[in-house]
């Protein structure tokens, strides 16, 4: 999952510059327009640039889409998971499983480092998808660029959280020791 995030981030990322980039032309073009007599041209220009922007703006729908789904197949994960912590509970009650269930975390530490990158993909999610509502309404160059390096740079994705997945594939054994 993480190896698709990353793929659909990547492509989300050319997506929102290629969007930043329409937008600084089509802004470009106006102020030139405006300062010299407008082409004949000009409104067919418009109408084609705007369903050009209009493509690029479904494009990055369906990759934000894709997101979600990758978070709510997380979200699936982690309510599984939850459903393990109880059966465990239930059948070894308070002092919990002898033998860990893994190689050497209990579920709910499991769980716990599972929440955790959970909650932080969500926010992610939530921040791009506010990304996706405002990038082509933008019309400061600032802010622009604002959006594109929070796209690219992830900051609700904490930079050890690779290192967590890390940990969750080789307690589970999906990863040699």
């Amino acid at each position: 999952m993480m190896l698709r995030w990353d793929r659909l981030n990547e492509d989300g990322f050319m997506a929102v510059e290629s969007i930043i980039n329409m937008r600084r032309a089509q802004s470009d073009q106006l102020l030139l327009n405006n300062s010299s007599s407008p082409p004949p041209s000009s409104s067919s220009q418009h109408v084609g640039g705007a369903s050009e922007l209009q493509d690029k703006c479904l494009k990055l729908q369906e990759i934000v889409d894709k997101m979600a789904a990758v978070v709510t197949k997380m979200a699936r994960l982690m309510t599984s998971q939850r459903g393990v912590e109880d059966l465990e509970a239930f059948q070894f009650g308070a002092e919990g499983r002898k033998t860990p269930l893994f190689h050497s975390w209990s579920t709910s530490e499991f769980g716990e480092i599972s929440q955790v990158l959970l909650d932080s993909f969500r926010q992610e999610l939530l921040l791009k998808q506010t990304i996706l509502q405002e990038v082509a309404h933008t019309v400061t160059s600032d802010l622009c660029m604002v959006f594109l390096s929070c796209w690219l740079h992830q900051p609700f994705i904490p930079t050890q959280s690779r290192l967590r997945l890390e940990a969750l594939l080789l307690e589970t054994g999906h990863r040699p020791l």
